[in-house]
């Protein structure tokens, strides 16, 4: 399976504040990183592996995503810009899209959730 090439789309870097390089800088940072440990998931020996992998990885960005998106929702009511918390937000969305528009992984990534869904349903307590 060819390596994940994750991108941080331009409307979200648009949307930061101009003064806002560091963050810039993190989230390529963050991508790189994410994008390191998911392409040596790939790599994994095993294709079923390989996928589990995966799939642990979107459950985390999808969890990730959950937090932000509360950000968003706590530093309105307070009263602050919630412009950091909607940038990292739709950063990890994206990359969760980017992974399921990686050739044939989202079969796979739904798949392999449904059996983790399945097998969660059917174990004793």
């Amino acid at each position: 399976m060819d390596e994940l090439d994750l991108a941080i789309p331009k409307g979200i870097v648009d949307s930061l504040p101009e003064d806002s390089d560091e963050t810039k800088m993190d989230m390529q940072k963050a991508v790189e990183g994410w994008e390191r440990d998911l392409n040596a998931a790939l790599a994994a020996d095993d294709e079923d592996d390989a996928i589990e992998g995966v799939v642990d990885a979107v459950e985390h960005f999808e969890d990730r995503w959950e937090e932000y998106d509360d950000y968003v929702v706590e530093l309105r009511a307070w009263g602050q810009s919630p412009i950091y918390a909607m940038a990292w937000r739709d950063l990890v969305a994206s990359v969760v899209r980017q992974i399921y528009d990686h050739e044939d992984l989202a079969d796979r990534i739904n798949r392999t959730r449904h059996e983790r869904i399945f097998d969660d349903g059917i174990r004793p307590g």
